[in-house]
């Protein structure tokens, strides 16, 4: 009787099929470039409050608040880098991964509230305008363009990841990460719409272009909101990836050699840049079914960057009444290709399913 392979220790990192399996923080993520933007945005937030108060200028306050949520973004990517640094282990059997994808949704909920006050304070001021000093305004939009593009500089370089293989698809900037990244980057068309609305003061007293601007920056706030908001609900809801497509990866393999039928096929994104899939595979009767899945798993990781993958690989049933003498394989024992020695999970995890039910079938024609 075989040996029966040994138990990893409850807790333990579990073990996979070939290949390694990404369990860290988001490649290249460098907490010192963070920060160090961090920084940046807290002191001239601070000075930028006082001018705008100072010259009555709306479009600095919200230029100002829109900073704030740009610290509070940095900081909670910070924050959630340390958790999903955290091995699986207990009830988290894939960490604390999806912390970026908490953080990355409540950075696009903050700029979407955000944005509809300003909107308010913007059409009031519309309504009702204030005196504005013009050339402060110009000179602070100006030096925050500065500051938000030295930012923008700053994590860009945190998020610098090593060059991948010509056989795996490029990483990604992780989507916590993300969510700063576009938070800065508004920032910077902000200020330059609020430099052009200083200058329109200075040049014509039309104080109105001030909450103008300010409805500017809503816009560019609600983009940039709006779209992390469907990117973390996306990895919520578990939907495949973008530009992975479930029907075409199926049919790519239910098309390999000795492959009779695919269902049960989940594709799923645990984080940023790590997507998942499992799958229930059917062979031809007689075939190797450990060949057959080493070669899926490497079709997946190769194709279509899917590293972290669960196959349940079986023969297909024989059928009933045939003609003709029974295949080879049928008179003696067991071989390598047996149904015996088949039916086994590629990493021995559980795969994720949808609701009881659901089929999702790929066989041949």
């Amino acid at each position: 009787m075989p040996d029966e392979p040994a138990r990893e220790p409850a807790g333990s990192r579990p073990a996979h099929g070939p290949g390694p399996h990404r369990h860290g923080p988001a490649a290249g993520a460098d907490p010192r470039w963070l920060r160090a933007a961090l920084g940046l945005i807290i002191a001239f937030m601070a000075t930028e409050v006082a001018a705008g108060a100072l010259a009555h200028s709306l479009a600095l306050l919200s230029d100002a608040a829109h900073m704030l949520t740009d610290a509070a973004s940095i900081g909670l990517v910070l924050i959630t880098m340390k958790l999903a640094a955290r091995p699986p282990g207990g009830h988290f059997t894939y960490g604390l991964k999806r912390t970026e994808i908490l953080s990355a949704q409540a950075n696009g909920i903050t700029l979407v509230v955000l944005a509809a006050w300003l909107c308010y304070e913007a059409v009031r001021r519309l309504i009702t305008p204030a005196a504005v000093s013009g050339g402060v305004v110009i000179g602070v939009a100006l030096a925050g363009v500065a500051v938000n593009v030295t930012a923008t500089m700053l994590l860009n370089r945190a998020s610098v990841a090593p060059a991948a293989s010509a056989a795996s698809r490029p990483p990604r900037r992780s989507l916590n990460l993300e969510g700063a990244f576009r938070h800065i980057l508004t920032d910077v068309f902000a200020f330059a719409a609020t430099a052009a609305a200083g200058l329109i003061i200075v040049l014509t007293g039309f104080t109105r272009a001030d909450p103008v601007a300010s409805l500017v920056v809503v816009a560019l706030m609600l983009r940039a909101g709006t779209g992390l908001i469907r990117d973390s609900g996306r990895v919520f809801l578990e939907a495949a990836p973008a530009g992975l497509v479930p029907a075409e990866i199926g049919a790519a393999m239910a098309g390999r050699l000795c492959v009779t039928e695919v269902h049960d096929l989940h594709i799923w994104e645990i984080t940023s840049d790590l997507p998942a899939a499992s799958a229930h595979v059917l062979v031809a009767p007689g075939e190797d079914c450990h060949a057959v899945r080493a070669d899926l798993e490497t079709l997946l990781s190769h194709d279509y960057g899917i590293s972290h993958t669960t196959l349940q690989v079986d023969h297909a049933p024989m059928p009933l009444l045939t003609v003709g003498p029974p295949p080879s394989s049928a008179a003696g024992p067991p071989d390598s290709g047996s149904r015996a020695q088949c039916g086994e999970r590629a990493d021995g995890q559980v795969p994720q399913h949808g609701p009881a039910g659901e089929h999702h079938g790929h066989g041949r024609p």
